[in-house]
């Protein structure tokens, strides 16, 4: 698998080329982290009940839509993004879709080594807060499975920017971005190193868990 380490300068271009690496159909995995705030919808995602327009206008904060599914979220430093472009053929578990965030995330979530991390529908959550949040796009033979792991990200910009959401998964209750969201005390070259241990056995060696903790 080709690892592609590139950010290019606006989010609009780094949300272009995951795509753009899904339907060139060879397996990839990419990492990139945006030194500019902006807010992304997922493909299905209601503007008006999760964004805050008004506050995001006064600050030129870019509203962009991604093809996947997922919740809206804010990008910015702090926030690394990997994608993941995996063929299906050959993997008839990663054709269940539920299945297959379980597959997927429990890999990462070992390879990051975390004491505490745990998998929740397409989330990981870290002592029961969220860390890192995933979607998916599929297509006919592939699937891009991308997230983010967050080491850094402004919770407070979260508040500005995003609304509380209506729908909930059930791991979230009724909690507040401030109060479900919390980072990984690790670098962004500390989490590029071990997402790679999901994927590279021969890249980086692996030894069990690390109690690393942040908030």
């Amino acid at each position: 698998m080709k690892v592609i380490d590139y950010t290019l300068e606006s989010p609009e271009e780094n949300l272009a080329f995951d795509e753009r690496l899904l339907d060139e159909g060879c397996e990839r995995l990419r990492f990139w982290e945006s030194s500019t705030h902006f807010v992304v919808l997922g493909r299905s995602g209601k503007l008006d009940d999760e964004v805050n327009v008004t506050a995001c206008k006064a600050a030129s904060i870019p509203i962009l839509r991604r093809s996947s599914g997922g919740g809206t979220v804010l990008q910015g430093p702090g926030c690394l993004n990997y994608a993941l472009v995996l063929a299906l053929a050959g993997r008839p578990a990663l054709l269940n879709v539920a299945e297959s965030y379980r597959i997927l995330l429990n890999q990462i979530a070992r390879a990051l080594r975390v004491a505490e991390l745990e998998v929740r529908g397409s989330d990981i959550l870290f002592r029961s807060r969220k860390v890192s949040g995933n979607a998916q796009r599929r297509t006919r033979g592939w699937l891009l499975h991308h997230g983010t792991i967050l080491h850094g990200l402004d919770v407070s910009l979260m508040e500005r920017f995003l609304l509380e959401p209506k729908r909930r998964p059930s791991h979230r209750q009724d909690r507040t971005h401030r109060h479900f969201v919390t980072m990984l005390d690790l670098s962004a070259e500390e989490l590029k190193q071990r997402v790679l241990c999901a994927w590279s056995e021969n890249q980086c060696s692996c030894r069990g868990p690390d109690p690393s903790t942040k908030r």
